[in-house]
């Protein structure tokens, strides 16, 4: 009896600790993927660098930034994100400077400066792990 008292505690005790592992790793994994982070790193982003012309009222080349059904149909050109390959999406080529050879213009369009590459890699992160944004809200 002992020793099944003693195996059910070992087993008990691996259960948590495997779980409680899975939650950490699971949790730095996943930040990205989470609501908050596009809120939180990758709107001030957007807000500051492509707003202006992407977002609101202005939908420059037929793009609306403002929410995640705007950025999967994209704009003339098609889709500027691609959820889980930020080197398919336009939008972060455009950041790096690595656009289409047909369309010449960086993202920010010049006088402005680029995206710090700090910047860009929480954008690229951020589409890699799904391009999630909070639930758009419903206009009353």
């Amino acid at each position: 009896m002992r020793g099944l008292l003693i195996g059910l505690g070992v087993i008990a005790g691996a259960v948590v600790l495997a779980s409680g592992a899975s939650r950490t790793v699971g949790a730095a994994v996943d930040e990205a993927s989470q609501p908050e982070f596009y809120a939180t790193k990758v709107q001030p982003i957007l807000q500051a660098n492509c707003a202006r012309c992407h977002g609101g009222m202005n939908h420059r080349g037929g793009l609306n930034m403002d929410t995640r059904a705007g950025l999967l149909k994209g704009g003339h050109d098609g889709a500027v994100i691609v959820p889980g390959d930020p080197d398919k999406s336009l939008l972060v080529r455009l950041m790096r400077h690595e656009g289409p050879a047909d369309d010449p213009m960086p993202m920010p369009p010049p006088p402005r400066a680029k995206v710090s590459d700090a910047e860009i890699d929480l954008v690229a992160r951020w589409v890699r792990a799904g391009a999630v944004m909070p639930a758009d809200v419903a206009k009353p």
